[in-house]
């Protein structure tokens, strides 16, 4: 996989063509590596916690085999793209840049060239924008130690961008949260094993501010592996930052449900996942909540799917 093609097949990623592999526990792992999730049926918002905390099974949903990055986007990745100009009014990605079959239609939530308009003019403003908080902001304006934090800082449409760039795509809310709960085991966290179990502490998370306290930092992706990974195999499902997904915020799901993506807008876009400040609660893998599409601030990433 040192070329940056994902296991399983598939295009390759082109943010790690050129990239040393620097992520994982040891900063020894290709920060591009994606693996198979096997597809099945599940309920979401739903886990089997003795808590009883997420008990509601009244939305199933099936899921197609797909796979999923390991890592969340790194500055290192996100740098590629910035490099090549692009993300930008000046160089959008294609109309329909990302599209694929979603609720039983082809070519569905790709990119909207509608959309050029809140990108930014161009690269500068870009590299601008990404340095949304001094304290806290994962992107240098020059390679260094930064390279295998997760970008943060980052809209929806930039998100939407890079991954479609990339070669694959945001993941549906489907797809994010069928992964972290493990398919139909349906952990309460991405670790749990057995599902039910509500161990967490700083080795299997960044969360409430494990890393630099008291105020707390994201740390390289995958620092938590393999004890933090879920079932198969994608490190900081919880913690680190939420992830934008393709979804709107709404608060019903759609049902029946197979493949499917809630494609009518809203005021929103899901994300999921927990950020570094955040107490264990919101790193639950039922726990669902959104932002608006121009948010940008220091605990919001993204984590790419492919084919």
């Amino acid at each position: 996989m040192g070329d940056g093609t994902s296991s399983g097949g598939g295009p390759p990623a082109l943010s790690c063509s050129a990239l040393a592999p620097t992520c994982g526990p040891t900063g020894t792992s290709l920060c591009c590596e994606s693996s198979l999730v096997p597809g099945g049926t599940f309920y979401r918002s739903y886990d089997v916690a003795d808590d009883r905390r997420y008990k509601s099974m009244a939305d199933p949903a099936t899921v197609s085999d797909f796979r999923l990055d390991t890592y969340e986007v790194t500055v290192g990745r996100f740098r590629q793209f910035v490099d090549a100009g692009l993300g930008t009014q000046y160089n959008p990605p294609p109309p329909g840049a990302g599209a694929r079959t979603l609720n039983g239609m082809a070519n569905q939530g790709g990119w909207d060239p509608t959309w050029n308009t809140s990108l930014t003019a161009d690269t500068a403003a870009l590299v601008a924008a990404v340095k949304c908080d001094p304290m806290f902001q994962s992107w240098t304006d020059t390679a260094g130690a930064n390279e295998s934090l997760p970008m943060n800082c980052i809209t929806w449409f930039e998100a939407m961008a890079f991954c479609a760039w990339d070669g694959g795509f945001l993941p549906t809310e489907a797809e994010w949260n069928y992964a972290a709960a493990g398919g139909s085991e349906q952990r309460a966290y991405p670790w749990s094993n057995p599902a039910s179990l509500l161990v967490i502490d700083c080795s299997y998370a960044n969360y409430y501010a494990c890393v630099n306290p008291p105020n707390g930092s994201v740390n390289r992706v995958g620092s938590e592996s393999p004890k933090g990974d879920g079932r198969w195999g994608q490190a900081d499902l919880g913690g680190n930052v939420y992830e934008w997904l393709l979804d709107w915020d709404t608060s019903l799901y759609i049902n029946p449900c197979n493949d499917c993506a809630q494609m009518t807008a809203s005021t929103a876009r899901e994300v999921r996942g927990g950020p570094f400040e955040y107490a264990d609660i919101y790193l639950r893998t039922a726990r669902r909540t959104g932002h608006t599409l121009d948010f940008r601030d220091y605990d919001v990433g993204m984590r790419c799917a492919r084919l």
